[in-house]
């Protein structure tokens, strides 16, 4: 038996994640290569039938796995819908996303420019496609708000990432970038089920 096939044969027999003095990011680590996909949202689905959990947010690089599609997306929203809808009294589930860079958790989605970039443009008119753009690319996956924009003014006190994402230097400039964006990423018009927006 080769050293490689021994090494396998003992990460089997005694893996990581059982072991209580190897370190827990490792355990965590151990385990989950071991999981399948439907194994690691099983008890999510559960706990939002079973307490009927009322909200999930996928924060920056959450989601379902690496290089997740749209399609990928809408899978894993619609179990999470439909395990809230066997909860008692049925409630659908509110699912909210980061997209600070657009519909930044999906593999080849639009990606643009952060807040302090988008408000160094100057160009309300450019937020507004923006916005625009964002809400129809994140409600296509399923998920009904947003952790953006950040409405704040930028600061050299603040830390690098407050500043990144905040939009412009002074207060006066704030609301014809922040209204843009939050209007037409509602875009009442195009989606009956509108995006809102929380930050």
């Amino acid at each position: 038996m080769s050293s490689s096939s021994r090494k396998a044969k003992n990460m089997n027999n005694n893996p990581i994640y059982k072991n209580p003095n190897s370190p827990i990011e490792s355990r965590i680590k151990d385990l989950l290569s071991r999981m399948t996909f439907e194994a690691t949202s099983h008890p999510t689905s559960q706990s939002i039938r079973d307490l009927s959990i009322g909200s999930i947010l996928s924060a920056g690089g959450g989601g379902p796995f690496e290089k997740a599609t749209s399609s990928d997306w809408i899978d894993m929203i619609d179990r999470f819908q439909n395990a809230a809808l066997e909860s008692r009294l049925g409630i659908p589930l509110l699912y909210g996303t980061d997209a600070v860079h657009g519909n930044n958790n999906v593999y080849g989605a639009t990606i643009f420019p952060h807040n302090i970039g988008l408000g160094a443009t100057r160009d309300a008119e450019l937020v507004r496609r923006i916005g625009v753009a964002t809400a129809l690319e994140v409600r296509a996956r399923g998920a009904q708000f947003t952790f953006a924009p950040c409405v704040a003014v930028s600061s050299p006190n603040k830390s690098q990432k407050i500043r990144r994402q905040t939009c412009l230097p002074t207060f006066y400039e704030i609301p014809s970038h922040s209204t843009m964006y939050v209007r037409n990423s509602l875009v009442l018009e195009f989606i009956p089920k509108c995006l809102f927006i929380i930050h």
